[in-house]
């Protein structure tokens, strides 16, 4: 009998199946039986009868034959909830499977045993809903762990399964695989399809997954990656990626060190621990130091915008009675695109995004890696949303009208600043000084790929105050296969945890 889920990686427990040392019918009722006794709050909806009867004919040849997995709740799973983490939606059902799920369960043969908890729609790098309360981080309860695949982190860290889905917009995956000392990658954009619905705009979205180990990621894009009719965008994979891993040589690379990419203010210690760790990548391989200035100019704000005009497609007629039941954040973002975005700011944006292109090209055309940190810190208190360095620079913009003006200057670029009035309900005006810089400002470090389109990946760095943090690789466009081997040379030379300490110390 199996009390306690897998604690490896997903990998090593599909060999455990094929040895016969473990079955996935004795590990799934173990995994079941924890996410009942966690207080993570990491899944929205479990579904015990579909995980045990799919555990029952699990194919154990199959890359993740018989392997328990979480599905993240804004991914469609037919018949279980399809809410997008928000109480608009609490009753909605989906009735189709994303084309990515798909690929998971019939190609790569897992079990699904529950879908984990997001962010509202995926609109915030947290993981608070109305709909489902506040998510935290297995390393050390009442943190956070980030999102919007926040609760698929909290799981994999927090030992219930090991593997889970996500997807990454603006850092989505990279941001909480930072916070909860996880691998997160986030392919070149079109790696893995965004079907059946793939909208057009804001052309960010890669999906992907949270693992313990550099080889489950690549194990993932075999099963998932690939050309799909019903994504344009879609790329095509020669299906090659964990037998490939380990084949690059990356003596001689150029890296640019740039922890605070995109000018981010970075909390203590943060800086130094990005450093050392890229520090002891570089001379364990033999790469090349290059002092580059990487400042492209940050489109959060765009990005945000862009994003809200598909939710405006999903919300229809409901919009705006539905506002109270949005996270602020969400609504008052849905209020301000409405008022600001027009045809003078979407010309402003697609300027800024070729500013951003042509930054991020002149880069790679000096370096091959961009080496920057996740996020600005470790962990910050679960039910807050935004970092000490965030609420700082809040409570500056606060204190004058200079300040509120360089802020917004900062967030939108001159250009589009000028272009700031928005017209908002009464109700709604004296918070948007405090929640819209937070907004835009929330994953400052990561979204640059996102709008670039580029591969880039969150590898465990050490910890700073006993919490983890993320070293963040960037590499050019669809060199996915060498962003791999990059985070297999930190994963063989410096292991890192396969479960949150706290885990273990538990067990």
């Amino acid at each position: 009998m199996t009390d306690t889920p897998w604690q490896g990686d997903a990998s090593s427990l599909v060999d455990a199946f094929r040895a016969g040392e473990r079955s996935p019918v004795e590990e799934t009722e173990a995994t079941l039986a924890a996410i009942g006794n966690s207080k993570l709050n990491s899944f929205s909806f479990v579904d015990p009868e579909r995980a045990l009867e799919a555990a029952k004919s699990a194919d154990v040849s199959l890359p993740f034959g018989g392997v328990p997995t979480g599905i993240k709740e804004l991914e469609q799973v037919k018949g279980w909830p399809d809410t997008g983490a928000s109480l608009a939606f609490a009753n909605r059902v989906a009735t189709v499977n994303s084309n990515s799920n798909k690929l998971l369960f019939n190609r790569g043969g897992v079990v699904p045993v529950g879908l984990t908890t997001a962010s509202e729609f995926g609109g915030l790098n947290v993981s608070i809903t109305k709909l489902n309360g506040v998510t935290h981080n297995p390393w050390r309860h009442g943190r956070t762990v980030g999102g919007s695949s926040g609760g698929a982190a909290a799981s994999v860290a927090g030992g219930l399964v090991s593997l889970a889905t996500g997807g990454d917009g603006g850092g989505s995956i990279r941001i909480p695989a930072g916070y909860t000392g996880l691998l997160g990658m986030k392919g070149t954009f079109g790696r893995i399809t965004r079907g059946p619905v793939a909208f057009s705009r804001p052309n960010t979205v890669v999906q992907g997954n949270l693992s313990r180990s550099v080889r489950d990621a690549a194990r993932f894009y075999d099963v998932c990656a690939g050309v799909d009719p019903y994504d344009p965008t879609s790329l095509p994979s020669a299906g090659d990626w964990e037998a490939n891993l380990g084949t690059h040589d990356l003596a001689g690379l150029r890296v640019a060190v740039v922890p605070n990419l995109g000018g981010v203010t970075l909390e203590d210690g943060v800086e130094q621990r990005i450093r050392d760790e890229a520090a002891a990548l570089m001379a364990d391989n033999n790469m090349v130091q290059v002092n580059v200035d990487v400042r492209p100019p940050n489109l959060a704000a765009q990005w945000m915008m862009g994003n809200l005009s598909t939710l405006l497609v999903e919300l229809g007629d409901m919009w705006p009675k539905c506002a109270k039941d949005l996270t602020d954040e969400v609504a008052i973002g849905l209020y301000l695109s409405q008022s600001m975005y027009n045809l003078r700011t979407a010309a402003v944006a697609e300027e800024m995004r070729v500013e951003a292109n042509q930054a991020m090209a002149r880069a790679f055309e000096q370096v091959d890696l961009i080496i920057a940190a996740s996020n600005p810190g470790p962990a910050f208190p679960a039910e807050s949303s935004m970092s000490s360095t965030e609420n700082n620079l809040i409570e500056k913009a606060k204190s004058s009208t200079a300040a509120k003006g360089a802020l917004r200057t900062a967030l939108f670029g001159t250009k589009l600043a000028s272009t700031f009035a928005p017209k908002l309900p009464s109700n709604l005006l004296g918070r948007v000084s405090e929640k819209f810089p937070e907004m835009v400002n929330m994953g400052a470090l990561t979204i640059i790929a996102n709008i670039y389109g580029n591969p880039a990946v969150s590898i465990p760095a050490g910890t700073v105050g006993g919490l983890p943090v993320g070293m963040q690789v960037l590499a050019r466009h669809h060199e996915d296969p060498l962003l791999f081997d990059v985070a297999l040379a930190v994963e063989r030379e410096r292991p890192w945890p396969i479960v949150a300490p706290a885990v273990t110390d538990a067990a």
